[in-house]
């Protein structure tokens, strides 16, 4: 008879949609389908992901926030939290709330992973007010572990224009702590879309065909499948192929099937079994890609 394992507690903090599979939706589904109980607190609140049209939204008030957090650091498990990621925010306040709670969360467990998805925009510019990403910048991506930016967040963090991955890999070894997956790199095959890893031993990057009119939501299904794979312990070759193995596949189902959101309940399996065929390549630091 196979024992069953028990998954430790991971926490959330992003916006949260009525209707569609985005923020803490995406999260929360995603990390509960792969073994973990989930502690959810909303930044702010939306009929919808806001590509599907214009809609009001809500922003948690900053001080019923940090009133959320403080009883949540004394919770009677918060020892057992092994791990955080933030995503999407609502107020710039919110960021000190959020870097106390982290503190007191790595006191009572040395071992918690924090992962920051800095989702401040795209290739069209910021879409949080400017403040809200200083703050990101300033006050929580020093304490993360890992990083999930585009390539887009990651240059206007880094306050640098990139050309080729070697570029990306100089920019992230300002942080030499840290291990950074960077989404939307510099393809090196034609009509793919790459993922670079930096961890501060090595360079992988992730390849697989472009997906058109891929759906919503692909930004979070990557951070939290990252964290579930990162708490399973698997090597960097396994965490990066797996990864973006479950993403691929589950995006190019959704789009396939005319899903403007992820459709995470249908293609829920892949994330714990994916079968999609992702390239895997070790790059040097200089590589001119």
């Amino acid at each position: 008879m196979n024992q069953q394992i028990i998954k430790p507690p991971v926490l959330v903090i992003s916006s949260h949609v009525a209707a569609g599979m985005v923020g803490n939706r995406a999260l929360s589904f995603t990390l509960e389908r792969m073994g973990h109980p989930v502690w959810e607190i909303p930044t702010v609140t939306m009929p919808w992901h806001p590509g599907h049209g214009p809609a009001k939204r809500f922003a948690t008030d900053p001080d019923q926030f940090d009133s959320m957090l403080a009883d949540l650091s004394s919770h009677p498990h918060l020892g057992a939290l092994a791990g955080i990621i933030s995503g999407y925010p609502g107020h710039k306040d919110q960021a000190k709330s959020l870097a106390q709670f982290i503190t007191r969360a790595k006191q009572a467990n040395p071992d918690l992973v924090y992962v920051c998805d800095p989702v401040i925009g795209d290739e069209n510019g910021l879409y949080v007010p400017q403040d809200i990403a200083q703050t990101i910048r300033d006050i929580l991506l020093p304490l993360a572990d890992y990083m999930t930016p585009n390539r887009f967040e990651l240059a206007w963090l880094t306050e640098t224009q990139f050309e080729n991955n070697s570029d990306i890999v100089d920019a992230v070894r300002h942080w030499p702590d840290k291990t950074v997956l960077v989404t939307s790199a510099f393809a090196m095959m034609r009509n793919s879309i790459a993922n670079l890893m930096i961890t501060p031993n090595r360079c992988l990057l992730a390849e697989h065909r472009l997906v058109p009119g891929v759906a919503n939501g692909t930004g979070d299904l990557t951070s939290a499948l990252f964290l579930a794979n990162i708490l399973s312990g698997l090597s960097d070759e396994k965490l990066l192929k797996t990864t973006i193995s479950s993403v691929f596949e589950i995006a190019h189902r959704s789009a396939s099937a005319g899903f403007r959101d992820l459709a995470l309940a249908t293609y829920q399996d892949r994330m714990v079994h994916p079968m999609a065929m992702v390239s895997i390549r070790s790059l040097e630091t200089r590589d001119r890609s």
